[in-house]
């Protein structure tokens, strides 16, 4: 990773992007982008969680050479997280997902797209380059088709993985987003929806018609749908995320195997937002290729765990399982020692959303890549100051813990 010593006087930390980036967003993008679910006490506590946790710095080892990359999707990555998927990145700064496609390519870091993107994927990832990964966001549709039309399209455009949203089967209460009455600006769109080709393969071919999902069981299991609630239609017109995100219908059993077929051998299946033991077993149960952790940056559930404390029992969970699958999380990370605390807890990635928006605001893609710069810096002095020159090498030796009365206790 190419980073110059040079340093933007005017933004220090991840703390002062997020109030730079606040004078330049409009109310209603900054409210869109910050809030959290009903009072926000979860997405206060995503960060303030990782306060409770203390870094046990080791000395006297030659730190001289550290090295902070690891491999993820068969990409070296510069440091040891990835740009989380954020939707309608068109809000923050004209370029949107292309500003942050081009800063995540010249910082050597992995990119995730969020379905309800502003920039199409096919551009996205055209801004990366062929050399460099992504993942897409999924919002599993009840009516497959778009869906399965949107998997075909990443998987021709080399997406790696698809990285299905599990915590969403209604929308949480956004007070603000409520009050604003948040609606997409008319210049902007949701780039992969509601296209002419898109509207033109609604009329697919013959053989499609006759066989929609046989070979999965999809056709029966929307029957199943509408026997047990008679009421229930899925979503019909255009397509929007408050329409269509939100699948109360998702279940393992049906949609993990029908997702697989699809996507399988071209694109990994991920689950994203995960947060318990049980869950975690059941999606290495359901063979999937990879867990993060995640409470949706604390937009749904209010009153959910913090994210970090959620991911000890899921990594010890999947840990007793014969074939291990990577663990990542997200939520709530500022700082290149939330990074490195995360990593000794168990994860073997980590994801940052909220303060690569703040960089898309504060200069575009410049920003964004000031706000990777700034955590990638920090990781590694706290990997030199720990005594640790290797990602692997981190682990809970290297931390202890707070509790409520004060008192540490190794981990």
């Amino acid at each position: 990773m190419a980073t110059s010593n040079a340093h933007d006087l005017d933004c220090l930390t991840i703390a002062e992007l997020e109030k730079l980036a606040a004078e330049r967003m409009d109310k209603q993008t900054r409210d869109y982008y910050n809030e959290g679910a009903d009072h926000g006490s979860t997405l206060a506590e995503n960060m303030s969680a990782y306060q409770k946790y203390r870094i046990r710095p080791r000395v006297l080892r030659d730190v001289s050479s550290v090295n902070t990359s690891v491999s993820i999707f068969d990409y070296t990555n510069s440091i040891p997280l990835g740009v989380a998927p954020t939707a309608m990145q068109g809000l923050a700064h004209p370029d949107g997902e292309l500003a942050t496609a081009r800063a995540c390519k010249n910082t050597g870091i992995v990119m995730g797209l969020s379905s309800f993107s502003t920039t199409s994927l096919e551009d996205v990832k055209g801004a990366l380059g062929p050399g460099h990964p992504a993942a897409l966001q999924l919002y599993l549709f009840e009516e497959r088709e778009e869906s399965k039309r949107l998997i075909q399209r990443a998987k021709k455009a080399g997406y790696k993985a698809v990285f299905l949203t599990v915590d969403t089967p209604v929308l949480g209460r956004r007070n603000l987003e409520i009050r604003n009455q948040f609606k997409l600006p008319k210049h902007l769109k949701v780039a992969n929806f509601n296209r002419d080709e898109d509207a033109h393969h609604s009329a697919d071919s013959k053989e499609d018609k006759k066989k929609p999902d046989e070979e999965t069981g999809a056709n029966q299991s929307r029957k199943r749908t509408q026997d047990s609630d008679s009421k229930r239609t899925p979503p019909k017109g255009p397509i929007t995320f408050h329409t269509h995100a939100p699948n109360p219908t998702l279940v393992w059993e049906r949609d993990i195997a029908w997702l697989k077929e699809i996507c399988h051998p071209e694109m990994q299946v991920w689950v994203k937002g995960i947060a318990t033991a049980e869950d975690a077993l059941l999606a290495c149960h359901h063979g999937v290729d990879g867990i993060v952790v995640s409470n949706h940056g604390g937009r749904q559930l209010n009153g959910a765990l913090a994210t970090i404390d959620a991911l000890p029992e899921v990594v010890e969970a999947v840990r007793s399982q014969s074939k291990k699958i990577p663990v990542h999380v997200d939520g709530g990370i500022r700082h290149g020692t939330d990074v490195f605390k995360a990593l000794a807890l168990g994860a073997d990635f980590v994801w940052v959303g909220r303060p690569v928006l703040w960089g898309l605001a504060y200069k575009g893609q410049e920003g964004v890549e000031l706000c990777l710069k700034l955590l990638s810096d920090e990781v590694r002095l706290c990997m030199g100051l720990a005594g640790v020159t290797k990602v692997e090498d981190i682990g809970k030796e290297y931390l202890v813990k707070l509790d409520r009365s004060g008192f540490m206790s190794r981990l």
